[in-house]
């Protein structure tokens, strides 16, 4: 007999109509930094305690804002800026006639209202807030602002604050290699290769532990294709290494840490981790795969609005973690952050998933908010990424590509064979990924893999999702055209997407036709009309 799990989770905005494609806006974008005025009152102040972190070593910390504002008002916030200092010497001019330089060219990494936990604040003009830090590589300073997010007035700057070792290497990713027995290990840093050499150390539980080099990768303002990404939200990402794990045996649980030897001779190390190793292609086995999209990030603090922007972030991670025991393998199929053009976030992103991330392998697929800006050689010209075109998702994950450009790949995990499809470049007939789809749907061996699965971010077969029924073909605009012939080919099993923000599930449709009208006592398919169908799930629609 065999055995499987396929857990499916959409999370995310719950909003309809084109939630799919927006998102909702970033909260980040609400506020005009470059329009910052300063108006620093003798009467105001702000400081932040405790003044150094990580003293056991933790990465994430919280701290507290006590705040003064002689002038309070309803809409005053407190900014978290990193680094501390502000330069204006480096933001471009807002003006280039006048060649003014803003005060602040760089939006703050989070933000609270001032009265989020003090009713009484805009009476009393005293009040304090709790913020939760992670480490990110620089040192942190909190602003005081009035004039609201829009016409935003500097009224007062805190002390610095930093971790005891901003460097320090964090929030490993697991991924799997380019073959069935290899796992890659990335993670963050701030030690350029110049400072230090990194490595993982790892072995078998119990066994000697052996050392692998790792890659160093990294990426620069001049990479980004537009705003925010190459403006008010550029922030450096730090080093990202990637190390190869080879030769595993298949279900043994391994040990790993990370280290930096530095060049006096003393190592610099993380926490330890450890993870199972992926069974043998076709093992008849219990394997537990967790697929889902669109879950975005959010703020344990509860800065940023972020229930107005992702609610369904904190939920979804927290029940990953909680069932982590029965997880073997995930899949986050595209719109992975919401940073949209704001970097700093994809620091906070590692952080949220790194429980997961650390333990069991964690692959992605690229979605318009990683991918899509106006000529950049995206299928779709919109602005979704926020000027970040691809760049960071390529370099903060590792995931098994030819090239990590063109974000379409394969991987085997026991019973399963996954084709991994790049919805935001072109998959049409006589495409080069097309070629590739077909290269990797044959190449599966049935016999050891009965479970050939294609996912993608974007609806490339059937949704009933609103957006897509008002152009009356319920996909993707030319998603299913030449892949639906793929599929049927080499008799796909099942497809996952995200991108539309709903649970729902299709029948078996081939060419608009439901291919399979069988019934059970849980499913029942229906036609609806030529073009759609419905699914009933013990009679309810789903």
């Amino acid at each position: 007999m065999v055995w499987f799990w396929v857990l499916v989770l959409f999370t995310a905005n719950l909003k309809l109509g084109l939630a799919h494609i927006h998102g909702g806006e970033q909260p980040l974008a609400k506020i005009n930094i470059l329009q910052t005025t300063v108006a620093l009152h003798e009467s105001a102040s702000i400081s932040a305690e405790p003044v150094l972190l990580g003293l056991k070593g933790e990465d994430t910390e919280w701290i507290t804002v006590n705040f003064v504002n002689p002038k309070p008002s309803l809409d005053d916030w407190v900014g978290v800026f990193s680094p501390a200092k502000f330069d204006p010497s480096a933001c471009p001019p807002v003006n280039e006639r006048k060649k003014q330089l803003p005060y602040i060219c760089s939006a703050p990494i989070k933000y609270k209202y001032a009265n989020e936990s003090c009713s009484s604040y805009a009476k009393t003009g005293t009040a304090s807030l709790r913020f939760q830090l992670i480490n990110q590589r620089a040192d942190f300073s909190f602003a005081l602002f009035s004039g609201g997010l829009s016409d935003p007035i500097l009224v007062a700057i805190s002390n610095p604050i930093s971790f005891t070792n901003p460097k320090a290497p964090l929030y490993p990713r697991l991924a799997q290699g380019k073959s069935w027995n290899e796992m890659t290990v990335t993670w963050t840093s701030g030690y350029d290769i110049d400072e230090a050499v990194p490595f993982v150390e790892w072995g078998r539980k119990g066994d000697l532990q052996v050392r692998s080099p790792a890659g160093t990768l990294t990426f620069k303002q001049n990479s980004m294709c537009g705003s925010p990404a190459s403006t008010v939200g550029w922030r450096d990402p730090g080093f990202i290494h990637t190390s190869f794990l080879k030769d595993l045996w298949p279900n043994f649980v391994y040990m790993y840490r990370i280290g930096h030897l530095l060049y006096n001779g003393s190592v610099v190390w993380s926490k330890t981790y450890s993870f199972k190793s992926s069974p043998y292609p076709g093992q008849n086995s219990l394997q537990r795969v967790v697929i889902f999209g669109d879950m975005g990030k959010a703020e344990r603090d509860g800065s940023n609005e972020y229930s107005d922007y992702q609610p369904g972030s904190l939920n979804t991670t927290d029940q990953l973690i909680r069932d982590l025991d029965n997880i073997d393998i995930v899949f986050h199929i595209g719109d992975l952050t919401y940073s949209n053009g704001y970097i700093s976030q994809w620091d906070q992103f590692t952080a949220q998933v790194e429980p997961i991330a650390s333990t069991v392998p964690y692959m992605i697929a690229s979605g318009n908010h990683e991918r899509d800006w106006p000529n950049s050689g995206s299928f779709y010209d919109t602005p979704d990424s926020g000027g970040e075109c691809g760049v960071p998702a390529e370099t903060m994950f590792y995931y098994p590509a030819e090239n990590k450009a063109k974000f379409w790949y394969s991987t085997d995990y026991g019973l399963f064979h996954f084709c991994i499809a790049d919805s935001e470049h072109d998959w049409r007939e006589g495409s080069e990924q097309y070629g590739f789809i077909e290269q990797c749907l044959a190449s599966v061996d049935r016999h050891r893999q009965p479970w050939l699965i294609f996912s993608a971010h974007r609806v490339l077969g059937y949704s009933s999702n609103d957006w897509y029924s008002q152009e009356g073909a319920y996909e993707e605009p030319m998603g299913r055209d030449g892949l639906q012939k793929l599929w049927q080919k080499y008799k796909v099993d099942i497809a996952f997407y995200g991108h539309v923000h709903n649970y729902e599930r299709s029948c078996p449709i081939y060419q608009v036709r439901i291919a399979n009208t069988e019934r059970s006592s849980n499913l029942q398919c229906q036609t609806k009309s030529r073009d759609s169908c419905i699914c009933y799930h013990n009679s309810y629609p789903v």
